[in-house]
């Protein structure tokens, strides 16, 4: 009787074929398609420092004062999932402490409304669904996936540009090492002001239309690696006015050296990075690799179990039959004696 291979040998080949099929899928279909920018997002980061502003109320730039930048960034979920895009509303205010905690936004020194719409896949601006204002780059509130060591655009909407982030290396932050990227922003134009003519050394005239200039003197960006989230921001903000036409700044509007984020926010930062990280490299490396392992190990004891079995089928195959006696000898049920009959 013909023996066939062993329902165990089976088993551990289908599933290692399973898993050998399901290695590169994870990883080449699987984890692509993970890496979209999340859009059902509700994150606020908080950015602390000294500095100067105008306080309207002394009517002057006051000097050495704490300043705290609050940006909340929330996911426009149904208009995201209608477009097929990230869309995010994000909303930035600047406030020294007399004006914390703001009652309204209005009450800060400075508050700005923007609508950020992005490709989910490349993080390119995409210019529609009610976007505000208009952007480029590609670096705003995150950085591709993948970060590349190499520059890279970032837009400031104070400057209404971008601005080439040069790549600096890893950096540590609260433990978890990101890549570094700095630039720094020349005095340029960015519009005009109504304001008294003594804002801009020109007491005698009761309304001037002042220049208004923006410079920056050091931003800071620590992004991870694989999730292109920013993890560390500081930046150093300088705001001022100057009279029609002139190179000299006449009133200083907001002025720091360095805010940047607070420890609480580079921890949660970090955290949410970790956690998106990891997950796609258990998809994109972990996973695959494991199931390339061990469904080839599974493959190979199948294939073994297999050909045992044939070998063994072999063994006890074709021409032998029940019964001890040499192939060569007499069959004693076909000698002649027994096929002849009787003469009696």
């Amino acid at each position: 009787m013909r023996r066939t291979a062993s329902p165990l040998s089976l088993i551990l080949l289908g599933l290692g074929a399973f898993l050998l099929v399901l290695a590169p899928m994870l990883a080449w279909y699987v984890e692509p398609r993970a890496k979209r920018t999340p859009v059902d997002v509700d994150i606020t980061t908080v950015f602390k420092g000294k500095g100067s502003y105008f306080d309207t109320e002394k009517i002057k730039t006051v000097h050495d004062k704490d300043l705290t930048i609050t940006r909340q960034v929330r996911g426009d979920v149904a208009d995201s999932e209608d477009s097929g895009r990230a869309i995010w509303d994000v909303s930035t205010s600047v406030d020294p402490d007399k004006s914390l905690p703001a009652a309204d936004p209005h009450d800060s020194l400075q508050w700005t409304l923007e609508r950020w719409v992005t490709d989910r896949k490349t993080n390119a601006p995409v210019h529609c669904c009610g976007e505000e204002p208009y952007f480029e780059g590609e670096a705003y509130l995150k950085f591709p996936f993948d970060v590349e060591k190499r520059s890279y655009t970032w837009w400031d909407n104070t400057l209404g540009a971008t601005v080439p982030l040069t790549y600096r290396g890893t950096k540590k932050i609260q433990g978890y090492e990101g890549y570094r990227f700095t630039a720094t922003v020349k005095p340029t134009k960015t519009g005009t002001r109504q304001v008294p003519g003594r804002m801009v050394g020109q007491p005698r005239k009761s309304q001037v239309i002042a220049d208004e200039y923006y410079a920056n003197h050091g931003i800071e960006l620590v992004a991870d690696q694989r999730t292109g989230r920013i993890i560390y921001a500081a930046i150093g903000p300088r705001k001022t006015l100057r009279a029609p036409g002139s190179e000299k700044d006449a009133t200083v509007l907001l002025d720091s050296e360095r805010i940047a984020f607070t420890p609480a926010t580079q921890k949660a930062q970090v955290k949410l990075a970790d956690d998106d990280s990891s997950r796609l490299e258990l998809v994109g490396e972990t996973l695959p690799l494991g199931a390339g392992v061990l469904g080839g190990v599974l493959a190979v004891a199948g294939i073994v179990l297999v050909v045992r079995g044939r070998q063994d089928d072999g063994a006890n195959g074709p021409g032998r039959r029940g019964g001890g006696a040499e192939p060569d000898s007499p069959n004693p049920d076909t000698s002649p004696t027994a096929l002849q009959p009787s003469t009696m």
